[in-house]
């Protein structure tokens, strides 16, 4: 079975709007074993969605499109695909009085504009999917072997709609094929070192096992996808190469399943009852707010600071001022001094600083755009890098973090294995 998913609107082609429905649908659809082999972004006009949907019907078994439902006379969806269908569209009685219900309840006594009777309206050869968290409904629509859904583009009424209207009737569409996937998260080797270190483990691989190399800033996630019909059998079979490759690649593991280094980095801390605290300068509170993004954070994290100004270094880090006039901020001296700072400030078992010229300004001949210090004041010791990126400020950024977790994970495991 071929799913397909088409997103609808200028926005996610002009780069306004991230397209986070597609990458949430296809984890929800592969959950079901259900494979995408399309994602299609379009414009918001009738000559791109009824090519779109005219190609997709052609090559896919189940399409699911996003967008384009809205009230406004630039949505044009509706229009189109009742002829694409060659259907007409009728009033819902049931959405039409929901729709009404929530600008009783919205509308600040305002009377409904008259644009938002036409979300009422539905395709007359599709099954409604009554949307109790939104205006726009959504609809079922089978055809000649195929399956179409369409659903409003705001995320969480797509994901409720998917979760509560769609799922429970995807059963009759799902492989009779098991998929499963296992994960091997690496982090301080690049992708084509990892690649040579696992050669003659890929080249066992069964055909119907594929490694897929996963990169990212200071990471490479290795993901094994199996596809068969003995679910069991699969599953182990799959787990027994990875953990191959997990045993391979010891020095640069990170976890067995499929996390972020920070969700890695929180479960491994709470489990051995260590605390972290971080110092910031270039990276300004990024590094502390990853690490906060995660659930549970609060079991393992004391405090962030972002001590942009030296004066901050000093009065709440206890960065000497000597050292400061001496090195500068951007110095192995200075970065050591944040870390141990804000390790004894939060009373913590590890602290990271980091501070640099993350540009696109205040470079030196000395001390270029790129230039970063980072520090991880640890138990016992504290380790210290310099690094020298590009020019980019939001990459500078980004590879700052990407070091300065690589650096605690390296401590962490050190000190874990003494």
């Amino acid at each position: 079975m071929k799913a397909e998913i088409i997103t609808i609107g200028d926005e996610i082609l002009l780069g306004q709007v991230v397209d986070t429905n597609s990458a949430w649908l296809g984890q929800l659809l592969d959950s079901l074993n259900i494979t995408v082999h399309q994602i299609v972004s379009i414009s918001d006009s009738r000559e791109a969605i009824s090519h779109a949907l005219d190609e997709a019907a052609k090559r896919s078994d189940f399409i699911i499109v996003t967008g384009g439902l809205g009230p406004t006379k630039d949505d044009v969806t509706k229009e189109t695909i009742a002829s694409f269908f060659q259907t007409t569209l009728i009033r819902d009685e049931q959405v039409l009085s929901h729709v009404k219900s929530i600008f009783e309840k919205f509308g600040n006594g305002r009377t409904m504009p008259v644009m938002n009777y036409g979300q009422a309206d539905v395709l007359a050869c599709s099954e409604v999917l009554f949307n109790d968290v939104g205006t726009a409904p959504g609809m079922w629509v089978e055809r000649e072997g195929r399956c179409f859904v369409f659903l409003p583009g705001v995320p969480f009424e797509m994901r409720f709609l998917m979760e509560k209207r769609v799922s429970p009737k995807l059963a009759a569409f799902r492989s009779e094929h098991s998929i499963y996937h296992a994960h091997v998260i690496t982090m301080g080797i690049g992708e084509s070192y990892l690649a040579e270190m696992i050669a003659d483990i890929e080249a066992e691989l069964p055909s119907y096992i594929r490694l897929a190399y996963l990169p990212k800033l200071g990471t490479v996630r290795l993901r094994l996808s199996a596809v068969g019909r003995e679910a069991v059998t699969l599953k182990k079979e799959t787990d027994a190469f990875a953990r191959r490759i997990a045993s391979r690649t010891e020095e640069y593991l990170v976890a067995e399943k499929d996390v972020t280094i920070e969700e890695a980095i929180v479960e491994k801390f709470t489990a051995d009852g260590i605390r972290l605290a971080i110092a910031e300068s270039c990276t300004g509170g990024l590094l502390a707010g990853s690490i906060t993004a995660v659930p549970g954070a609060s079991a393992m994290f004391d405090c962030g600071i972002v001590a942009y100004h030296n004066r901050i270094k000093q009065q709440v880090l206890g960065v000497d001022e000597e050292v400061l006039k001496a090195f500068g901020a951007v110095s192995e001296q200075t970065v050591i001094q944040m870390a141990e700072g804000v390790k004894r400030l939060g009373d913590a078992t590890y602290g990271i600083a980091t501070s640099g010229i993350a540009g696109p300004t205040g470079g030196t001949p000395e001390k270029p755009v790129g230039t970063v210090w980072i520090a991880v004041a640890g138990p016992s010791e504290t380790v210290t890098q310099l690094f020298h990126f590009r020019n980019d400020r939001h990459v500078n950024i980004e590879r700052s973090m990407a070091q300065a977790l690589n650096m605690l994970w390296k401590l962490y495991k050190k000190d874990k294995g003494k």
